[in-house]
């Protein structure tokens, strides 16, 4: 089966409901479906077939989904690019995914020939709406999307209908998304978190969805209030923001709300717990990544526990390793590998980088974690961003939970700087607020770690360079 035989049960079974609001206009499920049907016998006029790759590079609008179904019903490979990314990172994108069409609604960076997407809608008045007939099967790719490219060069990740498909039907199941749901996504389409957990979750459950350009937080409260939704998807910077509103504001949204989830980066436990005592609700956090999309879940039903991401989805198998191959003990840490449906294809050319990710049959996140003793997942950090100093191992992570606590902290990164003889030390780079006192956090930190745990220098900077969905980019923090 693939992803159109799925998700007609909404755009063909409930074609008269109210699909999408985007602006000041609403589409039923059925127009949706037109749309699509239109856009994709475009791009076959284009001469374009299975398996070519059309790059995307625009703003969440509907003619992004228009092009996302279009390519799902033709066979063509869907590829999303960050907006937000520059010449030499699409530069890099363009080169390695080889498209046959590159879509905007601006000038690329780099000067890259593009179909702009005011032509691409004009051209679509003399297109049918007649379904096309072009098979696709489970294991048929859908979309090429890269990874962040925190670290390097970013890698495109092979994402098929049967990956896409077991990640939707997993969400709608395990967090109870139904077609009475109203779904506000504020998340950019180009990445995995909006695309494949919120649309995929929208067409397969039949809900109502508002989509918005970006978040906003100076509109947020009014998007809220207006809409009225029952379900959002965020990440810990826009929960961040939200606890800037007035309580009583906080109290008429979370009325309305069933829940509130939270990934792509960790949710710090503290906003958690401060996020509950004003919108009373306890935020959903879950564990997700380009290459395997969902992984691991708080329960719907039951202790959503702070700091811990909760337990494999169905289907999904989780362990942790240790560096020589054995499963870690309890509350061992070590790397987590995961295996099931959602697992990706391989990476795009890239065929010995997708034979050094596996091993078992298992695909190793790089995500470093421990398991506790009634199976709940608690991650550590980027293996990658382990800091070993004299020896002993410095797992950020810790340490940023402990700064964020503190009063006068707005953020907080800690990374590790190169030292003659211990080889790194951890450095704090802080985003201050009021009261904030270097002296005073230096202090806590010494009553609270061991003496190599302790951060060398606090720098303070204005803010943290992060990607579009509020991962912290190490690499591009001033020199400590």
């Amino acid at each position: 089966m693939n992803l159109i035989q799925i998700f007609n049960l909404s755009l063909v079974e409930r074609k008269d409901k109210i699909a999408i609001e985007f602006g000041s206009v609403s589409y039923t499920f059925g127009e949706i479906n037109l749309r699509s049907n239109r856009m994709a016998n475009l791009l076959l006029s284009k001469g374009l077939v299975a398996g070519d790759r059309i790059c995307i590079y625009l703003e969440n609008c509907v003619e992004m989904i228009d092009l996302y179904l279009a390519c799902a019903k033709t066979g063509i490979i869907f590829v999303p690019v960050n907006i937000l990314y520059k010449e030499r990172e699409i530069t890099h994108i363009l080169g390695d995914a080889d498209p046959k069409l590159l879509i905007a609604d601006v000038a690329v960076p780099g000067g890259f020939p593009a179909l702009q997407l005011t032509d691409l809608i004009q051209e679509l008045k003399s297109q049918s709406d007649a379904a096309v007939k072009i098979r696709t099967t489970g294991d048929s790719p859908a979309a090429l999307v890269y990874t962040s490219g925190t670290t390097g060069a970013s890698k495109g990740a092979i994402l098929t209908h049967n990956n896409f498909i077991s990640n939707g039907l997993n969400l709608v199941c395990s967090w109870q998304i139904t077609e009475n749901d109203r779904f506000l996504l504020a998340l950019p389409l180009f990445h995995v978190h909006s695309l494949a957990n919120g649309i995929h979750c929208w067409l397969m459950s039949g809900c109502t969805m508002r989509l918005l350009v970006r978040f906003e937080h100076q509109k947020a409260a009014n998007e809220f209030l207006d809409f009225k939704p029952s379900l959002f998807f965020g990440v810990p910077t826009i929960y961040i923001r939200l606890l800037e509103q007035p309580n009583d504001i906080a109290q008429k949204i979370g009325s309305n709300m069933r829940l509130f989830a939270c990934g792509s980066a960790p949710l710090p436990p503290q906003v958690m717990e401060d996020f509950e005592t004003k919108y009373g609700h306890v935020i959903l956090e879950r564990y997700g990544m380009t290459e395997t999309l969902m992984n691991i879940s708080n329960p719907y039903s039951g202790e959503r526990r702070p700091g811990t991401v909760g337990f494999p989805l169905p289907g999904i198998s989780a362990k942790i390793l240790l560096p020589d191959g054995e499963v870690a003990a309890i509350d061992e840490e070590g790397e987590v590998c995961v295996k099931g449906p959602n697992v990706f294809a391989g990476y795009w050319k890239r065929d010995q980088a997708t034979i050094d990710s596996f091993v078992d049959g298992y695909f190793k996140t790089g995500d470093m974690g421990v398991i506790s003793e009634d199976g709940y997942f608690t991650l550590r950090g980027r293996k990658s961003d382990l800091i070993i100093s004299g020896g002993f191992n410095i797992y950020p992570r810790e340490i940023e939970e402990f700064l964020l606590e503190q009063i006068g902290i707005a953020e907080a990164v800690v990374v590790g700087i190169p030292h003659e003889t211990r080889g790194e030390m951890p450095v704090a780079y802080i985003v201050p607020s009021d009261n904030y006192d270097a002296i005073v956090i230096e202090e806590l930190c010494k009553k609270t770690f061991a003496s190599f745990k302790i951060p060398r220098k606090f720098i303070s900077v204005e803010s943290l360079p992060r990607t579009a969905l509020g991962k912290v980019q190490k690499h591009l923090l001033p020199k400590a």
